[in-house]
């Protein structure tokens, strides 16, 4: 299903009206297409969106999920350390009162696309996954993502940025998973751990 049209029937599933429903739009794919966005785009939502589609039926609240994928990077700026949080804060807040949704646990799956650490939920397991395939793309595609991450951070020079880039990628080896489900350890571990040590000799 298309993006729009997946955002909208989600929005009127928990309760936003129809006006709400296009001012929210319009205000996501802003957020998502600024000009200083080069991976963390609609692009990168539509991948995440692929994968939740796919493991649908494994998710115990897929509406939560679902939310939480449209707006855990709504706030981005590179350089500030509270992306997330004020993703999250932004999302709950602007949810309906009478939303059957669950504020805690949609702060919860935003908070933890933070620093994808190893979870006891199994919602936020999944998302964190979702977030991370691009790690096990093949190396053309890799290179493209990193290259695009750089564009992102271009405020800061090489001799500040790769140290930091080096620090991030070292942290996903030494976790014994980078992936929090069996079926993307089994698909993906092996192609993102290959990526992540060939990236790191090039910084």
């Amino acid at each position: 299903m298309e993006l729009q049209q997946l955002f909208n029937r989600l929005l009127e599933n928990i309760g936003f009206s129809n006006n709400e429903i296009f001012s929210r739009w319009n205000e996501l794919q802003k957020a998502y297409s600024h000009k200083s966005r080069h991976y963390h785009n609609l692009n990168h939502l539509k991948e995440m969106i692929a994968c939740f589609e796919k493991y649908r039926d494994e998710l115990q609240f897929p509406d939560e999920v679902l939310y939480a994928i449209f707006y855990h990077d709504y706030i981005y700026k590179s350089s500030r350390k509270d992306n997330e949080q004020k993703s999250a804060e932004f999302a709950i807040q602007i949810l309906p009162e009478n939303t059957a949704l669950n504020k805690d646990r949609i702060y919860q799956l935003i908070m933890a696309t933070k620093n994808h650490q190893p979870s006891q939920n199994e919602d936020e397991k999944w998302l964190i996954d979702f977030d991370l395939k691009i790690l096990a793309k093949e190396w053309d595609d890799y290179t493209a993502y990193f290259k695009q991450i750089r564009k992102e951070y271009k405020i800061y020079p090489d001799f500040l940025y790769n140290p930091g880039r080096k620090k991030a990628l070292l942290h996903f080896l030494e976790n014994e998973f980078i992936y929090q489900t069996k079926v993307f350890r089994d698909l993906y571990e092996q192609q993102a751990r290959q990526n992540i040590k060939q990236e790191i000799e090039l910084l």
